[in-house]
């Protein structure tokens, strides 16, 4: 993992698409972020942490749904709130930064705190993809500078009831649990 970039696995896609017909991101254009596509099947220390879990079954509900609630078209739309630039490095994954502020709002933790549990808690590592991780996927500001998007473009409402819904049609997850626990935690107020 490189610290507050991208992986070597999101940078060889990142390559692969940078020169493709309809990509996410292609250099003439500007710099955009690239759709994430973490693995469906959770690996053998993914298993172990899904087995570990007693409480806090969000964790694993995101886990095993991330998905189907990033679908490329919802990924589409949220790659939307970042304006081309005509450099730097492609924005961390839209929908890594999604499924890190529904884990703030659920855990009520301030944005240092999901810093340090991006690195800390191997639960936080297996929604987000970044196992073992020893620096953190994304910055502080990158995170902020996200949800400020988000909110922005009233994206944060639409992540929320696409999640409470996910939960709802697949069972994975109390579903009027989870909506009082988001809908109780503000994202413009996270910090």
């Amino acid at each position: 993992m490189l610290c507050g970039r991208l992986t070597i696995v999101e940078w060889c896609y990142f390559l692969s698409v940078a020169d493709g017909e309809g990509s996410a991101t292609n250099w003439e254009e500007g710099v955009r972020p690239v759709v994430w596509r973490p693995p469906v099947e959770p690996s053998p220390a993914e298993q172990a942490v899904i087995k570990a879990v007693r409480r806090a079954k969000l964790f694993v509900f995101l886990r095993q749904h991330r998905h189907e609630l990033f679908d490329e078209q919802f990924q589409a739309e949220l790659a939307e709130t970042y304006a081309d630039s005509p450099k730097g490095q492609p924005p961390v994954p839209p929908a890594r930064l999604a499924l890190a502020t529904i884990l703030q709002a659920y855990a009520k933790v301030s944005d240092d705190e999901v810093i340090e549990a991006t690195v800390m808690d191997r639960r936080w590592q297996l929604v987000l993809d970044c196992m073992g991780a020893e620096a953190p996927p994304f910055s502080k500001g990158t995170l902020v500078g996200f949800r400020k998007r988000l909110i922005g473009q009233d994206l944060d409402r639409r992540l929320i009831e696409r999640t409470v819904e996910l939960a709802a049609r697949t069972r994975g997850f109390g579903a009027r649990a989870l909506r009082a626990a988001l809908d109780s935690s503000p994202l413009q107020w996270a910090g």
